[in-house]
């Protein structure tokens, strides 16, 4: 009996360490991993390389993990791919092509993250062709956002589509509506937000329950704005700090929706009440953050500004609690069992510190390697750290590297 009850406790404790990262940041679009169990610090020379993939093509897409497969998407030769791999091994199981290579001087390629959605995965190219395909690689359907009233953006389309219910979601921009719903099945298009019309720019939709409500919210440069499941406009306020490149997801988080951009624009918070009337509570440039993301644990915001480095920033105030600029550049972040995985974009340097309010704790450091010799001069390691049951995945280009963070 006593070995028994073992075995249930070990299963369970197992099954306790899993957690899947199904689309862009994670479960819940908001860079935080519900794991656990994962080890507080690293040797000297990081945590141990599991296996290495070159199989990954060009491009800047994340990665979308779902029990022992992972999904994301690269350029080779003058098509893009969607990719499936063997989380344990490495080994890329399939490759589908998804369309035209996007050219671009920071690094060709497509940028978003896939989706997975039950048997479906669905992606967006650099170019504008959203895919939906099975699991095993056949394409479902596809659209064209170019088609839709959109024109590809200056980086190119860099959006990780949202997959909602039955609806999958995603900006074309343009005057037919910014923002576009198809079925998942069949690939019909269910609506198009005509009542907001903003150009695309790069960031990432985010659903909400919101009073009871459910609802999305996403950024363009001029705006941030509410719809419902029908894509009617709830509320909009204006951006008038976005400017080149709005790139950051937005947070949500009872009622509050924070927002933030780099090229010295700053953040924003605004108070949105149960009939979606907006008041803005601040406008400041204490979070200026390019393209890593910002994360919210509690009540503080974490994530790098441009000028004061790593802050740790109060969400509703605005005011910022702690900065540390020294320890380590400009770079992504994500966050798992009450640390930071922070990675320098410029170095491949990737930190562990601690999720806290009280400053930088730093608990290890290692410079992810290999690094790809087919990056472009003008880019950087730009691909955002995932952590995905008891692995941490990073990428430069080609080149996929997992390690096991596991306690």
């Amino acid at each position: 009996m006593k070995y028994c009850l073992l075995a249930v406790c070990l299963v369970v404790l197992d099954s306790a360490h899993a957690a899947d990262w199904p689309t862009w940041r994670g479960v819940h679009r908001d860079g935080l991993s519900s794991e656990t169990g994962l080890v507080k610090e690293w040797p000297a020379d990081g945590p141990a390389a599991v296996w290495v993939s070159k199989e990954a093509g060009l491009g800047y897409s994340g990665f979308a993990v779902v029990a022992d497969r992972f999904y994301t998407m690269g350029a080779d030769g003058q098509q893009e791919f969607l990719m499936a791999f063997d989380a344990t091994s490495g080994k890329r199981l399939w490759k589908t092509e998804i369309g035209q290579r996007l050219e671009n001087g920071w690094g060709d390629g497509p940028r978003g993250t896939p989706t997975v959605a039950g048997d479906l995965v669905v992606g967006l190219g650099g170019n504008g062709r959203l895919v939906c395909a099975t699991l095993q690689g056949d394409i479902k359907w596809s659209a064209e956002m170019t088609e839709l009233g959109g024109s590809v953006p200056k980086w190119g389309y860099s959006e990780s589509p949202l997959v909602d219910g039955d609806l999958v979601l995603c900006t074309p921009g343009g005057d037919q509506g910014t923002v576009v719903a198809f079925d998942l099945k069949s690939g019909e298009k269910k609506w198009q937000s005509a009542g907001v019309t903003e150009g695309a720019h790069y960031s990432s939709i985010i659903a909400v329950d919101h009073f009871g409500k459910h609802q999305y919210i996403q950024l363009t440069q001029n705006k941030v704005f509410g719809l419902d499941n029908d894509g009617q406009k709830l509320w909009d306020a204006e951006w008038p700090l976005g400017r080149t490149a709005v790139i950051p997801t937005p947070i949500y988080h009872d009622g509050y929706v924070y927002v933030t951009s780099g090229y010295g624009a700053g953040c924003m918070c605004l108070k949105v009440d149960a009939e979606n009337n907006v008041e803005k509570l601040y406008d400041n440039k204490v979070m200026k953050n390019h393209h890593g993301g910002v994360i919210r644990v509690g009540e503080f915001i974490y994530g790098h500004s441009e000028g004061p480095g790593w802050i740790c920033q109060n969400m509703v105030s605005g005011e910022m609690i702690w900065n540390e600029k020294s320890k380590l550049g400009k770079g992504a972040i994500a966050i798992a069992d009450g640390m930071m995985y922070c990675l320098d974009e410029q170095s491949g340097t990737c930190v562990l510190a601690e999720v806290t309010s009280e400053g930088w704790k730093e608990h290890g450091r290692f410079v992810l390697a290999p690094q790809t010799e087919q990056r472009s001069t003008r880019g950087k390691v730009w691909t955002h750290p995932v952590i995905a049951n008891g692995r941490l995945y990073l990428r430069d280009q080609e080149i996929i590297v997992c390690y096991d963070i596991q306690n």
